[in-house]
């Protein structure tokens, strides 16, 4: 139950993140001050903040869309596999928001 709530979770906070990516272009191809302007915002730790949840979010529903996925074909449904892929998709998207975050610094 807590996974389908955090995946509905993420998936609008995805949505949200795509109007800072649609406004992050729109800066771009204003000219190098408002661009400049722009990312100064996103160099603050509010901003750092929200593009490390906005990672977590997309790495969060990218694997658990791939345990729908298997799920569509008939397999994990067994209470103990539920429980098992659970953790896995939130251990495996918490360690790929860090390795992303820990790659990029």
């Amino acid at each position: 139950m807590t996974t389908s709530i955090l995946h509905r979770a993420t998936g609008m906070a995805l949505s949200a993140g795509y109007v800072v990516l649609v406004a992050w272009l729109f800066y771009a191809a204003s000219g190098a001050a408002s661009y400049a302007t722009f990312l100064s915002y996103l160099d603050t730790a509010i901003g750092k903040l929200f593009l490390m949840a906005w990672s977590f979010a997309f790495f969060f529903h990218l694997s658990n869309g791939v345990r729908h996925l298997v799920w569509d074909t008939g397999r994990g449904f067994e209470k103990s596999q539920a429980d098992a892929s659970a953790w896995f998709v939130l251990i495996f998207a918490l360690v790929l928001t860090i390795l992303f975050w820990w790659v990029r610094s």
